[in-house]
């Protein structure tokens, strides 16, 4: 059974920083991409950022060169370090894990970190 478990959030001020985990269990992150989504009051889910099974990054916009994402393979860990975190950074975030096994496609979810940025 997969399972993701996000840690890290909390209320910091802008300009902080915050870094979460999602420590997963019954997968390994090694093979396959890890995402970090984010929702916001009254909007959609937004992907923030991915990290591929060859360790490729891609950002959202709003995030490029402020929010990392990494992966620790050996702890089965994903990180998003979050930098000069803005009010509108305010969102719950999310780690999935996304792959294709026998063709069928495979997505999982942890219970989310509430982040809050305010002064």
């Amino acid at each position: 059974q997969v399972q993701l478990v996000e840690s890290g959030g909390g209320l910091v001020q802008p300009g902080g920083s915050l870094r979460l985990s999602c420590a997963g269990s019954g997968i390994s992150f090694r093979f396959i991409t890890m995402n970090w989504y984010r929702q916001a009051p009254g909007k959609q889910r937004e992907l923030v950022a991915t990290i591929t099974a060859g360790g490729s990054t891609t950002y959202t916009e709003s995030v490029k060169g402020r929010f990392t994402i990494s992966r620790d393979s050996a702890k089965n860990t994903a990180y998003l370090q979050m930098n000069s975190l803005k009010p509108e950074d305010t969102a719950v975030y999310y780690c999935n894990a996304a792959f294709v096994v026998l063709g069928a496609k495979n997505d999982y979810w942890g219970q989310g970190t509430q982040v809050t940025v305010s002064s």
